[in-house]
Order: C-alpha cells, then structure tokens, then sequence
C-alpha cells in the first residue's frame, strides 16, 4: 500500500499529550494513523509516495483563526475575489489551515456581497487555508462600545433585514452581537435555530443581560476585555459587566487577541487561568496591515472603511484613542502564551486548534491529530516558527524543501 503523505522525526502534539519521534500517516487528506515508534519508519518510508523529516519539531493540528478581517493589504470587505484568496495564503504562511473570513458594520448591501464572493471563493481548491464559515461582526452593537467599527452603520438588530440575510445563504457559521439591545434576544434565539453561534460583542450589558442572553443561544464572547462592559456603576450600585460575567459563567466560552498589544500578560495569565485552555480560542483579529510594514492603513473595505495607522505591532485609530484590530498572525499568538503567558505547549496549541474547532462546531473533522480527522496540520519549531503549513494532506507551505519523494 502506498500512503500519500509520511510525517517523522517530530514531536507530535495530540489532544492529551506530546509524542516524541512520533509518525504521522496521512492518506487521502486524512490522518490515518499516529505511531509513538521509529522502528517501524524504514518500512513506512517504502510505502508512502512522500516523506516529511520534522527534524525533532512539534507536528500540530493545524491552526484555527475564528475571527480575521484580513492581511497581506487585504480585506474581506473589498469584496475582491483575488484578495480572499491572498488573505489565506498570507496566514497560511504563519500555520493557519482554517479560518474564518469575517465582517465589519456596514450597509445590507456591502455585506450581501461579501457573501456571495465568500460562497464563491470556499468552493475553490486554493493555495491557502480553508474557509470554514462566514462569521458577521455587526452591525447590531452598542454605539458607546463600538470601537474601530464605523458609527453610521451602527444600529439594532432589524428583523426583516437579517431573515432575509440569513435565508439567502447557509455559509454564516457565527455572528457578533450586543444582546441588550431592542430585538437581539429575539436575534440570537434565530441566529440558534439556524445553526449560527450568537457571540457576545460591543456591548454595555450587565450580568443579568448575560444570563438572559445566554438563555438566547449566545454562548460566546468575541475578543474578551475589547469594546465591552467591566463593572459598571449605577445609583451607587456596582453591576458585574460583560468581562466578569464571562469569566464566572463556565458555560461562556471566549476568545482572546494575544498579540500582546490589546491584553497584557497579566491578562492573559488571568483568562488562562478562570477560563482554562477548553474554553479559550486564540483570534488574530487581524486586519489588512497584518504581515505588512507600519505606516497608514484601512480598516474595512478600501470604498467604505476608516483610515487606521500600524505601529508599535498593532493599528490604531490615527487620533491613538483606540485599537482597530490586530497585525497578528496565528503563530505569534502560540509564541506569545507560551513565552508571555507561561502556558504550556500543548494548551498553547490547543487555544489554536482543539478549542476553536470545538467552538464552532467541526470537532468532527479538525483541529486535533486524530485518526480519520482532516490531515491539517503545521509543523514549527520551539520558538513557533513555521516550517510547513498542510492542508487536507496537501503542502500548500513550506519554509525549506526537504521533502523526499
């Protein structure tokens, strides 16, 4: 029998544990077997078509991203066929095997096509990490929370506007939503029904607008301590806001930019530790600056979006009031946990995989080395520098050709 793809020689990182010399067997763009032993390797090596040599690094599931605007001078919202396909491609450069192209607030037309191209561009077999569902970000938000997302399109969640929306297309997987505002727990129990995760966002709620939003259907929260509610005061009173009520509530999962810019250490350390590794996604956020120089930049689409400037590792909006997503990449988040964070590899690893899959409901088929699972996986070394970035067990990126035929 021949197999397609041999990996070797590496520590192989599964759902409980790390696999030193480890083997990877991959056919048919699926994980077919994991062996703890190097004895059977000269054997392997005869029957597979081409070998990888790990040279002793850490072979992983391959990255997740569940909230990505863009990179290398893209956007989503360009609405550019062209430029989805060289968003992937830039972050599969950096591990990332699957993601989720996300949205900014804007008009019901702007966003109606940005669904038609997604649909268009996840049917192609590409050079770059796979579409896994379309995540809405906006633009029903609280306006005092909005953060970098254009004001003039902030508004209330509108009925007839996001039925007509969602029964045009089966590709949404997620939308990001304040839900205290007039309709949203309406939103969310509809969002539920039609099999999108409601995520909690932008918002000003208070820890009893959590707990109803969670009877809702919304049981998550998009990039925790950004453009939310912490303790909030009121006649004297103090009201546990959205921060708080995500860390207590252990059936909130959430996500974290760990770029290190918009949470610090103690931060992370914080989250890591309420939270734990099964209920914590790693997100880029990343905008077009990402894997690009600082200087100016755009946030959104180049027709509609708002001018931001990139420095100091992260854009901000040009009067420094505010962040406007990240320049991060997948692979500086795992760096950034394990060296900033203290958190171990393997649930380092698991906040960028395991975790997201889970999140968003395709645990069934990837985010962990498993057997019968997608054959998505990135190999890097100790400092999470890329070497090879695999693709339902194709090799779509490669830092140095070592590949034996």
């Amino acid at each position: 029998m021949k197999y397609d793809l041999l990996i070797y020689n590496g520590k192989v990182i599964t759902p409980d544990a790390i696999i030193n010399e480890g083997i990877l067997i991959i056919d048919k763009g699926k994980i077919v077997e994991i062996k703890n032993s190097a004895v059977d390797l000269p054997a392997l090596l005869l029957e597979s078509a081409v070998a990888i040599d790990a040279k002793g690094n850490y072979i992983s599931p391959g990255f997740i991203d569940i909230h990505v605007h863009g990179g290398g001078g893209h956007d989503f919202m360009d609405n550019n066929y062209e430029g989805f396909l060289k968003i992937a491609q830039m972050h599969a450069r950096h591990g990332t095997t699957a993601m989720t192209p996300t949205t900014l607030s804007c008009e019901k037309q702007d966003l109606i096509e940005t669904i038609l191209l997604y649909e268009q561009c996840a049917q192609i077999d590409q050079e770059g990490a796979q579409f896994i569902g379309l995540h809405i970000e906006g633009p029903y938000f609280a306006m005092n929370q909005k953060g970098a997302q254009p004001a003039r399109y902030i508004r209330n969640p509108q009925q007839a506007e996001y039925k007509e929306i969602i029964s045009s297309t089966r590709c949404i997987k997620r939308w990001s939503a304040a839900p205290e505002l007039d309709g949203a727990l309406a939103f969310g129990k509809f969002l539920l029904k039609n099999n999108i995760l409601p995520s909690i966002a932008h918002t000003d709620a208070i820890y009893d607008e959590v707990l109803a939003a969670q009877k809702a259907g919304y049981s998550h929260v998009t990039h925790l301590y950004c453009a939310m509610s912490g303790v909030t005061r009121k006649n004297a009173y103090r009201y546990a806001g959205v921060i708080e009520s995500a860390l207590l509530l252990d059936d909130l999962t959430v996500e974290i930019i760990a770029d290190g810019k918009h949470l610090p250490p103690a931060l992370l350390k914080l989250v890591y530790k309420v939270k734990g590794p099964d209920n914590i996604a790693l997100i880029t956020d990343a905008m077009r600056g990402a894997g690009m120089g600082e200087g100016k930049s755009m946030l959104g689409g180049l027709q509609n979006g708002i001018e931001v400037t990139i420095e100091d590792g992260v854009a901000k909006l040009p009067d420094r009031s505010a962040f406007a997503g990240s320049v991060a990449t997948a692979d500086l988040l795992v760096r950034n946990m394990v060296n900033l964070a203290e958190v171990p590899m393997l649930d380092a690893v698991k906040m960028m995989t395991r975790t997201p899959a889970r999140i968003m409901k395709i645990a069934d088929r990837k985010g962990s080395l498993i057997k019968g699972l997608d054959a998505d996986i990135t190999i890097f070394d100790d400092d999470i520098q890329i070497s090879y970035t695999i693709v339902a067990g194709k090799v779509i990126y490669t830092k140095s050709n070592n590949l034996n035929s």
